[in-house]
């Protein structure tokens, strides 16, 4: 980047944005592709790939190899399928969403890519980045954390706020930042899925994350046994008085409703009986809903 590369001072996110990607991408449907180098537009554009640039500073840090050569040979045959998101920059155009397909379409030895432009400014750019990865589950734990705090810090945005952009609970945004006062040898060790965000957030609070981080990852622990662990570690924390009233179904449902709610970004709320239960998504936004409906039916997101 080029002068935008100077601190951005704080500012609250423009009306109208975070009405979420499919609402961006719903104009691919009513444009036709125009021809490489036109003018700047709403539609999609045909580009030159040389003359496009990843943006330093996107979201997603970390590109399976595996998957990157998979799409490159479906690109090879059919085609970038779905256009990616680009803005004017300098000479040429910076990648706002879809640096994978990017990527990929030069594995692919393509020579041109289909593209929206758009004129965003760093907000827009970072959330638009943001909500994309997140809507298609590409970031891990800490990339999406080290995202809201971004957000956080250099645009503004309160955690309530990334919660409604992302259709996440604020309890989830609130318990991935915390994950950013982790050591940097366990935050690797959840960028590289040794270690989940509910292993993880055992771990925040413990006296030494490091060490135990470790130990959870040679015996293979699950995350109960993660806060178990955690929780013992502390001082006089493995003479703690079990309550009377304690039950191990109990607790295990409650380790469930935490890992749901991080897989979703929602509170979750499990009911069990004897002959049964039920389970409660609370949702907080139409938006939210939808991406409920769109995970239990196994709808492409």
């Amino acid at each position: 980047m080029s002068a935008s590369d100077e601190p951005t001072p704080a500012r609250r996110r423009p009306a109208g944005l975070g009405r979420g990607l499919s609402a961006l991408l719903g104009d691919v449907e009513r444009e036709e592709p125009v021809a490489a180098g036109a003018k700047t537009g709403p539609g999609v554009q045909t580009i030159p790939i040389a003359a496009i640039s990843p943006h330093p500073d996107q979201p997603r840090r970390k590109f399976d190899e595996a998957a990157l050569e998979e799409l490159a040979q479906s690109i090879s045959s059919r085609g970038v399928i779905q256009p990616i998101i680009v803005r004017p920059h300098g000479r040429g155009w910076q990648i706002v969403a879809g640096e994978r397909r990017w990527r990929a379409a030069q594995r692919a030895r393509l020579h041109e890519i289909p593209a929206i432009v758009r004129d965003f400014d760093e907000t827009e750019t970072l959330e638009v980045a943001l909500i994309e990865n997140i809507q298609r589950q590409d970031l891990n734990a800490i990339e999406e954390a080290e995202a809201y705090s971004r957000l956080v810090r250099d645009f503004g945005h309160s955690q309530e706020e990334l919660g409604k952009l992302v259709h996440k609970s604020r309890s989830h945004v609130a318990n991935l930042l915390r994950l950013l006062d982790l050591p940097e040898r366990v935050r690797i060790s959840v960028a590289n899925n040794e270690i989940s965000m509910g292993h993880a957030r055992a771990l925040v609070t413990a006296p030494d994350p490091e060490a135990l981080a470790e130990e959870v990852i040679r015996r293979g622990l699950s995350v109960r046994e993660t806060e178990a662990l955690a929780r013992d570690a502390k001082p006089g924390g493995g003479k703690r008085q079990i309550p009377m009233q304690y039950k191990g179904a109990n607790a295990d449902i409650t380790a469930l409703e935490r890992q749901i709610g991080d897989l979703l970004g929602l509170k979750v709320k499990i009911a069990h009986g004897p002959s049964g239960g039920t389970v409660a998504l609370a949702y907080s936004t139409l938006d939210q809903l939808d991406m409920i409906c769109q995970r239990l039916s196994g709808e492409q997101i």
